[in-house]
């Protein structure tokens, strides 16, 4: 296992520059219950980060630490040079101000029309002029394919649409980081391959950095051997990754709550690790 555990929060920071993400011997528990422990990873900008492992192995409580919604026990969490374990929830908020978050299940309000979803923090939660939120959701309506969808309501959309204008929603106020909570869960694959390919858009075109939670097999392997290109016509197309760009996607694997594996796809594959063949069957 390639692990930084034993390496200083300070010593990856002097090392690498401010990464984006970093959990240093992290760990957490409910009651008598070990959810996480001694997790040690380094999200780099515009990296990717796919955490795989089975149902209630930790995953998602990663994502929750990142935004402040459960504080760790033990360890150190940095999240854009903010050291977030010890923020108060007043802090925490200007921390969340660069984070966009996607869920399973979309999240959306029932009772606001796609535009209004999507420019829902730029018209209420900042100073944002409306005519300026107005194009911004339409530029990133159009850059999720649905920008004739604008005055649709979410119950008009379908499965994959929800969750394209969720994505929509959070890249609006531009955030540096983009975390995926089972983002394509539920899909048939041709939908899901949709928004595997919105993630890869924003990673190599928006060079947003991401953190993919995941129990998809073919969309985490989707995320991480492909790249998006933007041709001198403007076309954005979606190819197989260079070995280059496939080692900016690196593979976390969880098992009960401790990471036993970090890497990349293809290394993944060659692992002979009991687990993570039987994961991968």
């Amino acid at each position: 296992m390639d692990t930084q555990a034993t390496q200083t929060a300070e010593e990856i920071l002097s090392e690498r520059g401010a990464p984006v993400v970093m959990f240093d011997q992290v760990e957490l528990a409910f009651d008598e219950k070990v959810v996480l422990k001694n997790i040690s990873f380094t999200l780099i900008s515009g990296h990717t980060k796919i955490i795989l492992g089975a149902s209630g192995s930790g995953k998602s409580t990663i994502l929750k630490i990142i935004t402040g919604l459960l504080r760790a026990d033990k360890g150190v969490v940095w999240v854009n040079g903010e050291r977030v374990d010890q923020l108060s929830e007043r802090e925490m908020m200007a921390v969340r101000a660069d984070l966009g978050m996607i869920f399973q299940e979309g999240a959306l309000f029932d009772s606001l029309t796609v535009r209004e979803n999507v420019g829902y923090k730029l018209y209420e939660e900042s100073a944002m002029p409306i005519a300026e939120a107005d194009q911004r959701v339409e530029e990133v309506l159009g850059w999720v394919g649905l920008g004739e969808y604008t005055d649709r309501m979410p119950s008009e959309l379908s499965g994959g649409q929800r969750r394209r204008v969720s994505i929509a929603r959070a890249m609006a106020f531009k955030p540096r980081i983009l975390l995926y909570d089972e983002a394509t869960t539920g899909l048939d694959p041709i939908t899901a391959t949709t928004v595997d390919e919105e993630i890869i858009k924003l990673r190599d075109l928006e060079h947003v950095s991401s953190i993919v939670v995941t129990h998809q097999l073919r969309d985490a392997f989707y995320v991480a051997t492909h790249m998006a290109v933007r041709g001198a016509d403007g076309v954005v197309t979606i190819v197989p990754a260079t070995p280059e760009k496939e080692r900016e996607a690196e593979f976390i694997m969880i098992q009960d709550g401790v990471i036993v594996f970090e890497g990349d796809a293809d290394a993944l594959r060659r692992s002979k690790d009991p687990y993570i063949l039987t994961f991968l069957s």
